[in-house]
């Protein structure tokens, strides 16, 4: 398995497959890497040089039991793009992947970075607070904390079930492979790093992040996202963005990229190559 050590000891696992301008993407909570398997087999058939990485405490990385905040998944990441030398590079990210991505771009060298894309993302801060009135209500998370402590398994099977693909909608097509997959990558990754986590994507305040992103970048999120409200989160990141453009997807949900990655493959290919 590929991987880098970080500065504080703890190992990264990451995929860098074919060659070209790197596409670099960025995963949701709990999962791992494998969850961007439609995009990367995508982006390679089309060129592309394509990069994954398990977040700390995620999927085949260290199940470390400290530094899961935002600053240190950040830091990962500009040490796993020092280590390959990746310039221009095109960094895509899902969920709290998403405000990963926003963290280390806002921060990232000169060169390093040449477009943005922010998928269901959880910017600029899903919290409710004075200054975020539309945001979820604090019980949410605590719930989200009380679900993964009493028994994650069960947790990591009702979440794909329904809301994060939109299983629970009527109509809807229920894939178990898809359920069992996200199960699988959840189940893979470190419980405390995963309940550290709750409070990394929900109460970090991305607003400066956006704002100084000084490269094109992409919104795209599903107007059924149940997982990260769409008026809370892609109406209010684009308005701080310099350079931001908004592609809402009716009714697709959270998961989207998963369940409608046809869609979401052209839409990406098309910003990428704009």
């Amino acid at each position: 398995m590929a991987t880098i050590t970080t500065k504080d000891g703890t190992q990264i696992f990451y995929k860098d497959w074919g060659k070209g301008q790197p596409i670099v993407f960025h995963h949701g909570w709990p999962l791992s890497a494998d969850d961007w398997d439609a995009q990367m087999l995508f982006f390679l058939q089309h060129g592309y040089r394509v990069i994954a990485h398990d977040r700390r405490g995620h999927g085949r990385s260290t199940q470390t039991d400290s530094g899961n905040d935002m600053d240190h998944y950040a830091a990962d990441v500009a040490e796993l793009v020092a280590h390959l030398d990746l310039s221009d590079a095109v960094h895509i990210g899902h969920s709290t992947g998403g405000g990963e991505v926003a963290h280390y771009v806002a921060r990232c060298a000169k060169g390093r970075v040449a477009k943005a894309v922010l998928i269901g993302a959880v910017p600029p801060i899903m919290l409710k607070t004075a200054a975020n009135p539309g945001g979820l209500p604090l019980e949410v998370f605590d719930g989200f904390r009380e679900a993964l402590s009493a028994n994650r398994a069960q947790f990591y099977l009702e979440v794909p079930s329904g809301p994060f693909y939109g299983f629970n909608r009527p109509g809807a097509k229920v894939s178990e492979g898809v359920i069992r997959n996200w199960w699988r990558q959840g189940m893979q990754g470190g419980a405390k790093a995963h309940y550290d986590c709750i409070e990394a994507f929900s109460e970090t305040d991305f607003t400066d992040d956006l704002k100084a992103i000084a490269v094109p970048t992409l919104v795209m999120h599903g107007d059924d996202d149940q997982i990260v409200p769409y008026a809370d989160s892609a109406l209010l990141s684009v308005a701080l963005l310099k350079h931001g453009t908004l592609k809402t997807y009716p009714g697709f949900p959270h998961g989207m990229c998963t369940t409608h990655a046809d869609v979401i493959n052209a839409d990406l290919l098309a910003f990428i190559k704009d």
